[in-house]
């Protein structure tokens, strides 16, 4: 029996947009700031979400560095370059045409994702659901989030493929026991390799039979 392919979630920084560069740039400049005692933190703690990075280095007498941090957090990104990742516009265009739902699933809240809207004001209509961190009870990679998205179209994990970069977006991906497809764009392919079921650097190698010969 053939296999459906009823659905393509997507994280965004480092899978739909080319951000993660931005990214290492602010958090190194913080944690040079509060953290000189840990060179290169910002690799560290790619993937990773606000809460889990406040959680994790600063906490304690660093928690009162938060606000500040935020507040320099949504300042950056509201001046953020958002680019596409090499051939997705037209791996999009493949997959609607296809009949394949499409969703962005991200850690990513709403203030961001008006920044994000204000650069592309064709965001919104490209995919038929944008889930972010105030949809979800519980971060990546827990697969919660995953598995809402695949409710929204009643569809099985079997016929769902998570594209993620960051560790915990994979083993998100993973424990809702969908199919993985990894973008090499923040982490070495061979680091991420273990954790998906095909690893590609952009979508220029990719079309919707390649995805669907996973399933």
């Amino acid at each position: 029996m053939e296999k459906t392919f009823k659905a393509a979630l997507f994280d965004l920084d480092g899978v739909v947009f080319d951000t993660e560069p931005q990214y290492t740039e602010f958090w190194g400049a913080q944690c040079r700031e509060f953290h000189p005692e840990k060179p290169h933190l910002e690799r560290d703690i790619k993937g990773q979400t606000l809460v889990q990075i406040y959680d994790r280095y600063f906490a304690g007498e660093l928690e009162a560095v938060r606000p500040i941090i935020t507040k320099r957090l949504n300042e950056f990104e509201q001046q953020m370059e958002f680019v596409y990742v090499a051939g997705f516009e037209s791996f999009m265009a493949d997959l609607k045409a296809s009949g394949v739902y499409t969703a962005v699933v991200t850690s990513s809240n709403n203030r961001k994702m008006e920044a994000v809207y204000g650069k592309h004001p064709e965001f919104k209509q490209m995919f038929d659901a944008i889930l972010t961190a105030e949809d979800f009870e519980r971060s990546k990679p827990d697969p919660d989030c995953y598995l809402k998205a695949a409710l929204r179209f009643g569809a099985a994990s079997s016929e769902c493929i998570v594209f993620e970069d960051s560790f915990n977006g994979l083993k998100s991906g993973r424990a809702a026991k969908m199919k993985v497809i990894g973008l090499a764009t923040t982490n070495p392919a061979e680091a991420i390799g273990p954790y998906c079921d095909m690893v590609v650097d952009d979508y220029t190698v990719l079309d919707c039979s390649k995805c669907k010969a996973l399933l």
